[in-house]
């Protein structure tokens, strides 16, 4: 039954993305603040979806810790879940995202309308300097950046792997960092289809302000990501202790000498 449900969800998610984008492509003729409402909007459209289908439920904590104004947020990321759900909580919110998803027909038209910022992992150092300009810019507009500091999604209890990208960035806007913890690996698998019921709690952390050294503010993000999503990770374990994703997540522990 489970499988159905996630199944059905599943359909139903790509099924509303491309009905809100094909029917949203008058947006297009808009300017870019008028148009952005369709974006969160086809965010709760499917944190809607998920909770009636699979059961999957949202808690938030820690809101009154996002700064006012440009900053930018670092998030774990564990599932596919986190590139849509966060989008409501913030005013104007820009993605550091892959290159690549620029070339999805009509999905790339969208990134490009309203300035996601594009990486090309290829080019390294190249990569860097023009993700460091847009990322300036959006900043001076008092915009939020979105990025996922690990680069690619990591499964629930996996040892994590931090790119020095939001570090750069840290020093180069001198803007403050707003870290983010999640457990959202748990309900939504970084591989396979089956989704799981349960809350999945996000954790907004104190902002970290400008000005450390940047290797200080790299080891202090990667700390306390870390240690937050571990806590919520034992937080899911306990509710739904034989839910396959935290059998996993045990098994992983304890080949790094840790207890879940």
């Amino acid at each position: 039954m489970l499988l159905v449900r996630s199944l059905f969800f599943q359909g139903l998610f790509y099924l509303s993305t491309l009905v809100l984008m094909i029917g949203g492509l008058p947006v297009f003729i808009l300017p870019r603040r008028l148009g952005w409402p369709l974006v969160p909007f086809w965010a709760r459209v499917n944190l809607f979806l998920l909770r009636w289908i699979v059961g999957v439920r949202v808690e938030y904590r820690g809101l009154d810790n996002i700064p006012k104004g440009g900053c930018i947020v670092a998030a774990k990321h564990q599932s596919v879940w986190e590139t849509f759900a966060l989008l409501p909580l913030f005013t104007s919110p820009t993605y550091v995202l892959k290159r690549e998803l620029r070339y999805i027909p009509i999905f790339g038209w969208y990134t490009a309308k309203f300035r996601q910022i594009p990486v090309d992992r290829g080019k390294r150092s190249l990569a860097l300097a023009a993700m460091t300009e847009k990322a300036r810019q959006a900043v001076a507009e008092g915009r939020q950046i979105l990025i996922f500091p690990e680069g690619t999604r990591k499964g629930a209890g996996e040892a994590p792997n931090y790119k020095y990208g939001v570090s750069h960035l840290y020093r180069s806007l001198a803007a403050p960092v707003l870290p983010v913890a999640l457990n959202a690996g748990v309900y939504w698998p970084r591989r396979g289809w089956i989704l799981q019921p349960g809350t999945v709690i996000v954790e907004f952390l104190p902002p970290i302000q400008p000005g450390l050294d940047i290797d200080v503010f790299h080891n202090r993000l990667v700390a306390e990501i870390e240690t937050a999503s571990d806590g919520l990770l034992r937080e899911a374990a306990a509710a739904h202790p034989r839910a396959p994703v935290v059998q996993r997540a045990r098994q992983r522990w304890s080949a790094r000498g840790m207890t879940l």
